[in-house]
């Protein structure tokens, strides 16, 4: 089954009033951003999409997959594999290779890896992070930040899933704009917890929550991708600063991008 969007409905807030929107579509390829308070109920949202919700769970809202209920099978047979979390820390308890780990996933999934395909997935989680991970790494010996970057490069290089649910990806200490950028290239459906200006502000859209409810749903406007931008182009210049430091040199000049935002 083809997965090209998912529908979110209604239900209630923790107040017990209905939620004031009609529905909200997230197609392949795009990203919606969740943002609100702490407390305010993100983590039931990301709880009520990983188990399709059927109005069975405590805020009552309905999760339609192709615009219909999607059938028993698809909500508990662990094998169809439809959603996807990375949590905000990840880390792994198996003592074997990265590059063990990666052959095994693929045969549990009962596929075969073509040419390249493992070291395909190391190079692109080697984007993301700030120190290489190589093939050889003991899975022990992966920090939080590298643990994640092999997550985000298996759930995009060899999962099934075709949604993602993403728990604050800002602080899993990688280059989170790439990492949103590889799974958008692989056509998942991005959702994703975050406090991150310049991730709310370059998705598609957010949802806005506040006493476990959604109160809004905006999309993104020009201007507040410009925004985004500017942040990045910020966020860019301080990472490489961090880098220059992590390697004990001296920081002798920073380049500061000035612009004016229409």
């Amino acid at each position: 089954m083809l997965i090209n969007e998912i529908t979110i409905l209604p239900g209630m807030n923790k107040l017990g009033k209905k939620e004031n929107f009609k529905e909200i579509k997230i197609k392949k390829g795009e990203v919606a951003t969740i943002v609100g308070p702490t407390g305010a109920g993100k983590s039931q949202l990301l709880y009520d999409i990983e188990k399709i919700a059927q109005g069975d769970t405590k805020s009552k809202r309905k999760i339609l997959i192709n615009g219909s209920v999607p059938d028993r099978d698809w909500r508990f047979n662990p094998k169809r594999k439809l959603i996807a979390s990375l949590a905000q820390s990840m880390n792994f308890l198996t003592d074997m290779s990265v590059q063990d780990f990666l052959k095994l996933h693929l045969e549990s999934r009962g596929k075969k890896a073509r040419a390249g395909l493992i070291e395909e997935v190391i190079r692109e989680a080697n984007k993301i992070t700030g120190e290489a991970i190589s093939p050889k790494t003991n899975l022990l010996n992966l920090s939080g930040g590298q643990s994640r970057a092999l997550m985000v490069s298996d759930v995009a290089n060899i999962s099934i899933s075709p949604i993602i649910l993403i728990d604050e990806i800002e602080n899993a200490g990688i280059k989170k704009e790439k990492a949103i950028k590889i799974l958008v290239e692989e056509n998942k459906i991005v959702l994703m917890v975050t406090h991150d200006p310049s991730l709310a502000l370059s998705a598609n859209e957010r949802i806005v929550i506040k006493n476990g409810g959604i109160t809004k749903v905006l999309k993104a406007t020009k201007k507040e991708k410009n925004i985004a931008q500017y942040l990045n182009w910020i966020e860019s210049d301080n990472l490489k600063i961090r880098e220059k430091i992590r390697k004990g040199e001296e920081i002798k000049q920073v380049e500061i991008y000035c612009r004016s935002i229409k």
